[in-house]
Parts: structure tokens; C-alpha cells; sequence
């Protein structure tokens, strides 16, 4: 007996989505909806302040623009939309006066996550794996809990960075740098 297999959603179908009525928070991972919870105060704090110094860095220096939680395609056939928390795209991959419509085709030049005490340490490395494969040049994972930034270039290399420690990342944004201290005020 053959199983009916369902329909999957491809990443213009899940752009074009209404948000879930409910007002759930989903990522389409493999052409399926996942439903991820949503993040508590602390996060929210991380997460806008990491946006607020990569903003202010690009807009300062014209070097790039930072955006919150937009869809990234890290996946095709079957579609995956994953949202970091924080991306940051230089102006040497997606140039000041372009503004995509719908999902960026090019990978971030930053990707930035916050996490949650609901969050799986196997699900933040696929999404890690994901990304990276996209061609994202460096990851930071922020943990409010423990004060501390890793800064991760590959699943295999990182760099853990706690609160009195100063974040740079020459390679990838010349002339950034902050405490990371910065990201838990």
C-alpha cells in the first residue's frame, strides 16, 4: 500500500504565507512548517542589541546593513527558510542600494543567535550547519545565561568570549569591535 506523501511548501509559497493565526512563530524546514518558541525577555534584549552595534557599524561606516530575524533560503527541494536572529550583509554582498524582495539569494556575511533556555544544542548546530554551508562567513552565538559570545567561523572552529572580553572581527567587518559585555546592558 502506497502513503500519500504531503504536499511540501517551497520557500515563495511560505514567503507569501499569513502568519499562523494563533501567532505562533514557524520556520519551514524541509518544506514543512516547525513551530519554535517564542524567545523570553533576555533574548529579546540580546537580540536587539546585537542588531543595534551591527546597524550602527554598518550605517556609520556604510559598510553594510544589519536586519532581525529575516529568512534566509538555506535549502532548496525541499525548501528550508531558517531566521537568525540577527544578519548582517556588507555592502560588497548585497550592495546598499538593493533590497531584496522576499528572501536575500545571498548568504549574510554575519549570522546572530540568541539562545533560549528552550533551545537544543543539535538544532543550533543544523542550523549552524545549514547556514555556514549557505555561505555564511561567521556565526555568533550569544549566551545571555552565561554572559559569553562564541564566535564561530566553521562548526569546528570557535572562539568563546565572555563578558570582559572585546569582540573584533577584522576578516569579516573591518573596524568593528566591542565589548562583549555591550550585549547584555
Amino acid at each position: 500500500m502506497a502513503t500519500v506523501k504531503e504536499d511540501l511548501i517551497t520557500a515563495e509559497q511560505y514567503f507569501m504565507m499569513s502568519p499562523p493565526a494563533d501567532g505562533s512563530k514557524v520556520e519551514l524546514v524541509r518544506g514543512e512548517l516547525e513551530t519554535v518558541c517564542r524567545p523570553g525577555f533576555d533574548h529579546g534584549l540580546c537580540q536587539g542589541r546585537a542588531y543595534s552595534l551591527l546597524d550602527n557599524y554598518g550605517r556609520t561606516n556604510r559598510r553594510g546593513r544589519a536586519v532581525v530575524e529575516t529568512g534566509v533560503v538555506t535549502e532548496r527541494d525541499p525548501d528550508t527558510v531558517r531566521g537568525p536572529d540577527v544578519s548582517f550583509w556588507s555592502a560588497e554582498r548585497l550592495p546598499l542600494d538593493q533590497r531584496p524582495r522576499g528572501y536575500p539569494t545571498t548568504a549574510a556575511d554575519v549570522a546572530v543567535e540568541v539562545l533560549s533556555p528552550s533551545n537544543r544544542w543539535d538544532k543550533i548546530r543544523e542550523k549552524m550547519r545549514e547556514l555556514f554551508d549557505r555561505g555564511v562567513r561567521m556565526m555568533w552565538i550569544i549566551d545571555p545565561e552565561n554572559r559569553s559570545v562564541s564566535v564561530c567561523r566553521s562548526l569546528d572552529q570557535g572562539l568563546v568570549l565572555h563578558e570582559n572580553a572585546t569582540l573584533t572581527a577584522e576578516d569579516v567587518l573591518p573596524g568593528f569591535t566591542c565589548p562583549v559585555a555591550e550585549f547584555f546592558v
